[in-house]
């Protein structure tokens, strides 16, 4: 854990660093993220981390001659306020409508001909115009520093950044993928040509490994590998490591009609500018590239720093983005059958939890985390946790995106606690992401028990909704909250995020929340997306449910709650609806069914009646007898009185 004077330490170095500069600057930007915009980044890349020593997954930092701010959701604020020196750094609570932006607070609180800096490698062009077009308009500059200032200052302090990663990388064969990689780039060529592009750049970790049907290790929990992609209407040039794939790679990708040139890691930079200077030269082509590319890409792809005269770009939404965010069918079988066997994971735990507290065993947050794996481990294809587990007793519940350390005191699992678990699983044949709350005592108190209610007959209002093809998530984001907002009661984080096919568990474009997805291109059937309302009471407990979702077409015939009350179709638009993939009950104790109207009722009953025909077979055939017992009396029919 940093210290306060550690964490003086680092902003002072950071600082000295800032003034030295052959341009000074006034402001340096710390975002989360590498150069690839990834979401969960690798030790090498957690430079706003290690400056501020908020661990949160979200969040930009500011750093000034005196001060220094942090930008995040709400997901983070008790932790933010629990990890940082408050003495030291400022939380802007972005949520909040009074919360001035980062570029509305820098360029009041900055002077004229003040310049900001930033490793251009650390933010994408989308975010990089609007900063830069703010700071033009309040005569101020905003500066590419190519040399990252904090990892100078780690390297001054005798803490260098770790070494970047650089796994094994290994085939995910074609009964996983449902396609081969050379019929996905066939497809992106083909659009390559209609766009009258020189090349497609693809930056996107997980668009690579979707691309090329591989999977990595380099980031915790995500199986990517650190590599850029470009696809010419020629050739697929893949930057990777020093330049050498492992022959059984190159094997594969023969087989699967690849012909892959490799690079080193370190080259995209010079690839594209000389890729920029030869299309100068010749036909002036542009170069295809997705907007949430880095700056320092799009710099090198247009020749700004080595042309006179810049290539135009198209930058836009990925083409990959798109292709992988609508699963084949072999991806949705795989998603299915994924959750059946999580499904027994989680049930398993939970019993054993309940039977331990009940016991009087103490049972440590981290080791129900630990428990949890050992059971997943159990599972055909399981390769490890789809993020860091969220098992948070009591008031560490009310800490949205809380994890337990394994150093200092450890938190046990009491009776009278509310436990939230939030977890998931990669699988071959696709990821998982399940949130369950129980009442360890399973006697909740009146207020809990509401609360509870709420959270769920949010989660049953998305669940069971009828919407029009191409609708854009946001427009469901008020069902999951209705409830809530009904008694003045609401929750500070989105209702669902996309989920990739053994890849990683939170993908774009799509999502469902109370802010437009920017480049959401509206439902389709295919996408697999969460659905997770909830409600914290800070110091005191969390509850959130989280399912997993498919999109599927409905009509008047459809195994849906509202089917049969179809008299339309959207004026030929199609019926959308969704189908749940996770396969676990919720706390019968915790809810009460006089707040539930007859669909809901109907909705939950039908649910564990789901649950326990899919899952109690496996359970009885595995001999799991004491599984298969707990899972009955779970999924037992609730009703009113």
């Amino acid at each position: 854990m940093d210290t306060p004077s550690m964490s003086l330490q680092r902003l002072t170095a950071l600082r000295a660093l800032m003034a030295s500069q052959p341009t000074k600057l006034a402001a340096y930007i710390v975002p989360t993220a590498d150069a690839h915009n990834s979401e969960y980044i690798a030790a090498a890349d957690a430079r706003r981390e290690w400056i501020s020593g908020f661990t949160g997954s979200a969040g930009t930092a500011v750093v000034t001659a005196s001060q220094a701010l942090v930008w995040t959701d709400g997901r983070y604020y008790t932790q933010f306020e629990k990890e940082a020196d408050m003495a030291l750094w400022t939380l802007m609570k972005q949520s909040l409508p009074d919360t001035p932006s980062m570029e509305s607070w820098l360029s009041t609180n900055l002077s004229e001909g003040d310049v900001v800096g930033v490793d251009p490698h650390t933010m994408t062009r989308e975010e990089w115009t609007p900063l830069q077009t703010t700071l033009t308009r309040s005569k101020m500059k905003l500066l590419p520093v190519a040399s990252n200032l904090v990892d100078a200052a780690r390297s001054q302090l005798s803490d260098p950044p770790p070494r970047r990663p650089c796994n094994q990388v290994v085939a995910l064969p074609i009964k996983y993928t449902g396609k081969t990689a050379g019929e996905k780039i066939k497809e992106l060529r083909k659009k390559i040509a209609e766009k009258k592009t020189s090349a497609l750049v693809v930056t996107a970790l997980d668009e690579v490994a979707y691309i090329l049907n591989l999977r990595g290790s380099d980031i915790d929990y995500n199986p990517v590998f650190f590599a850029y992609l470009v696809i010419t209407p020629a050739s697929s040039i893949l930057f990777w490591s020093s330049g050498s794939l492992p022959d059984t790679v190159t094997e594969q990708l023969k087989e699967e009609g690849v012909k892959i040139e490799v690079k080193p890691y370190s080259n995209i930079v010079p690839y594209l500018q000389e890729l920029a200077k030869n299309e100068a030269a010749g036909s002036g082509r542009a170069v295809w590239l997705s907007n949430e590319a880095s700056e320092a890409i799009h710099r090198a792809a247009s020749g700004s720093d080595v042309l006179n005269q810049p290539l135009t770009l198209i930058s836009e939404v990925s083409p990959v983005a798109l292709m992988k965010l609508v699963k084949k069918e072999v991806e949705l079988e795989g998603f299915r059958n994924c959750h059946i066997r999580d499904g027994i994971a989680v049930v398993r735990f939970l019993r054993w939890l309940h039977e331990q507290v009940d016991d009087g065993q103490a049972v440590t947050e981290i080791q129900a985390a630990d428990k949890l794996l050992e059971f997943r481990k159990e599972e055909d294809d399981f390769m490890g946790p789809s993020f860091e587990t969220i098992a948070g007793a009591g008031a560490n519940g009310a800490i949205i995106h809380y994890s337990p350390s394994r150093t200092g005191p450890q938190r046990t699992i009491h009776q009278q606690d509310m436990f939230l678990l939030d977890s998931g699983g990669q699988y071959k044949d696709g990821t998982t992401d399940i949130t369950r709350t129980r009442m360890m005592n399973r006697s909740p108190s009146p207020e809990q028990r509401d609360a509870f209610t709420r959270v769920l007959k949010g989660q049953i209002a998305v669940g069971s909704a009828l919407f029009p093809l191409g609708v854009k998530g946001n427009v469901l984001d008020s069902f999951a909250r209705k409830s809530l907002w009904d008694v003045g009661l609401d929750y500070a984080h989105g209702t669902g995020h996309g989920v990739g096919h053994y890849l990683n568990v939170h993908e774009g474009p799509s999502g469902i929340s109370w802010r437009p997805y920017p480049h959401d291109p509206g439902m389709k059937p295919g996408h697999i997306l969460s659905n997770e309302p909830g409600f914290y009471k800070v110091d005191e407990y969390g509850i959130r449910h989280e399912d997993l979702v498919e999109i599927v077409a409905i009509t008047k015939e459809s195994d849906h709650p509202r089917a049969k009350n179809l008299v339309g179709d959207y004026d030929g638009r199609g019926v959308l609806g969704f189908s749940t993939l996770t396969m676990v009950p919720h706390q019968r104790e915790c809810i009460d069914a006089a707040m539930l109207d007859d669909l809901e009722l109907s909705y939950i009953n039908n649910y564990h009646k789901r649950v326990l025909s899919t899952l109690g077979p496996k359970l009885k055939e595995r001999g799991l007898v004491q599984d298969l017992e707990w899972l009955e009396r779970e999924c037992q029919p609730i009703v009113r009185g």
